[in-house]
């Protein structure tokens, strides 16, 4: 069984992606995030919304989403964290 690959959008599999392709698929990557994020956020507010306001919401949706929002949170943060981590390390390096 073979395992599968990650690819970058329009770069072959055979072919190394420039800097500029690797650049464009992080910058992808992290907008896709966000957004995922994002959407979790919205998500666990409208159904919070709606278990207040008395609509027919069952208790165990709202904790679900409200679980899922506040640990994609946690995780985008962690990135977030990291990345602005290696940064300054790259700026502390000789040149």
């Amino acid at each position: 069984m073979k395992a599968p690959t990650a690819t970058l959008p329009g770069v072959q599999n055979n072919a190394k992606p420039t800097s500029y392709e690797a650049q464009q698929s992080f910058g992808s990557f992290l907008k896709e995030a966000i957004n995922n994020t994002n959407v979790q956020q919205i998500n666990s507010d409208l159904l919070t919304r709606k278990l207040v306001q008395g609509e027919h919401v069952d208790l165990h949706e709202v904790m679900i989403a409200a679980q899922k929002a506040s640990i994609t949170l946690n995780a985008t943060m962690e990135v977030r964290n990291k990345v602005v981590e290696a940064y300054q390390e790259i700026i502390r390096m000789p040149v």
